[in-house]
């Protein structure tokens, strides 16, 4: 990742986009990051919603497997508080 103090980034924005399709760019204020400039690509890559668990699982290798899972269904344990 480069790093640009936002007065370069400001002087030279052309150079910045133009950088940001291949890696991200930090843009830095008074020594102190602010903002990251990315691609669109990966602006949209990570607005992407993750799956669920459920969904992960219906898509894993073993969605049109045979197995059987059974919950174990036993009676609650009584506790003397």
């Amino acid at each position: 990742m480069s790093v640009w103090q936002l007065q370069e980034a400001k002087a030279t924005f052309s150079e910045v986009i133009r950088m940001s399709e291949t890696e991200p760019q930090v843009v830095t204020m008074r020594g102190r990051p602010v903002a990251v400039v990315v691609s669109q690509q990966e602006y949209l890559r990570l607005g992407k919603p993750k799956p669920s668990f459920l969904e992960l699982m219906q898509r894993g290798p073993l969605a049109d497997s045979e197995i059987e899972i059974e919950r174990y269904r036993s009676e609650a344990l009584e506790i003397d508080l």
